[in-house]
């Protein structure tokens, strides 16, 4: 089943200021969009200008967007995504916004409103204070992940990853799933961000080229992208089991997925070592001291390995990877994670 484009019907609504999301803004008139579980916000520009003080905190930037500091109501904060303006990016905008208005997971970054004024285009969401799991993990300067924390950041990854592939109307491929876009909240939860390659209604395996006369367009990143899409074209479910796999080698090993002096790939150093379990040990990130669970590590890499699978209907299912996490992870606080 190819993806399906569903774009959003704007509603012309009054106009509103910045204030938190309530029944009482739509009781009131306020512009509001009923999204999952929830109100998304319509913005005017002015209204976006003076939150980000007129964009004058950069906190995040992309091939075509940058992330600003935002002062909502009180002393609430946001993060305000900005398009560079052009139609295909109006275009992106459109359908990055009708992914998120599907959305409401604990391990998702939460959509609080949007703009679409003019020329100019802007998706307001909460404010994550920890940064992202590429500076925590791989910034020397920063403390050291706990082996614990690892592990729940990958449980809540796969977690969000089964909602969009199996628990939404229509199937959601991330499409650049990576650490940059992991950002981790004030108790280091996962928050998965940045759906602006996300597609929906793909079908849960390859497509053979004989079901599209067209190449499915999907942007990924250096050592995250799976090979299989590099080489077909052709977008599925098992592109996000595939970057699930090297975040989770990114976190049992501390190294990244890509090393761009040496043009290396993470999967490519491991690939002769992931079938020896007896190998592991040598691998685990030397900077966590001998701190962890040596039987969850070699189950942890026996998971990548299954999701690095060269053939894409070999790899496990987002939902068969969360089971094979709480069986095997007994370090896992389950009880305090999204079900």
């Amino acid at each position: 089943m190819g993806f399906l484009f569903k774009f959003l019907s704007f509603r012309k609504l009054r106009r509103g200021k910045i204030t938190s999301e309530t029944q009482s803004d739509q009781d009131n008139g306020k512009d509001s969009v009923v999204a999952a579980e929830g109100v998304v916000r319509k913005f005017k520009w002015e209204e976006i200008k003076d939150a980000t003080r007129d964009f004058s905190v950069v906190i995040g930037q992309g091939g075509f967007s940058n992330v600003y500091m935002a002062n909502l109501s009180g002393s609430r904060k946001g993060a305000v995504k900005v398009h560079v303006g052009s139609d295909r990016q109006n275009q992106v905008f459109k359908q990055e916004l009708d992914i998120l208005l599907r959305l409401r997971h604990d391990n998702i970054v939460k959509l609080l409103g949007y703009s679409d004024d003019l020329e100019e285009v802007a998706l307001v969401f909460e404010y994550i204070p920890n940064g992202n799991l590429q500076e925590k993990l791989h910034e020397r300067n920063k403390k050291v992940l706990p082996w614990q924390t690892r592990m729940a950041i990958a449980y809540q990854l796969a977690q969000a990853i089964e909602f969009l592939h199996e628990k939404c109307s229509l199937q959601i491929i991330h499409g650049d799933i990576k650490a940059s876009n992991i950002l981790l909240d004030e108790h280091f939860n996962c928050k998965l961000c940045d759906f602006g390659s996300a597609k929906m209604g793909f079908s849960s395996t390859v497509m053979p080229p004989s079901c599209s006369g067209m190449k499915q367009v999907m942007i990924g990143s250096p050592g995250y992208t799976d090979p299989h899409y590099l080489r077909t074209g052709f977008a599925s479910k098992k592109n996000d089991v595939y970057s699930l796999g090297v975040i989770i080698l990114e976190l049992v090993t501390g190294m990244e997925a890509f090393c761009p002096e040496k043009g290396q790939l993470l999967t490519s150093i491991l690939a002769p070592k992931l079938v020896a379990a007896g190998e592991v040990a040598a691998l685990v990130d030397p900077r966590l001291g001998g701190e962890l669970e040596l039987e969850e590590a070699n189950a942890m890499v026996s998971i990548a390995a299954r999701c690095l699978h060269q053939s894409p209907t070999v790899r496990p299912s987002a939902p068969q990877i969360t089971q094979l996490m709480k069986e095997k992870i007994i370090s896992i606080n389950f009880s305090g994670c999204h079900k």
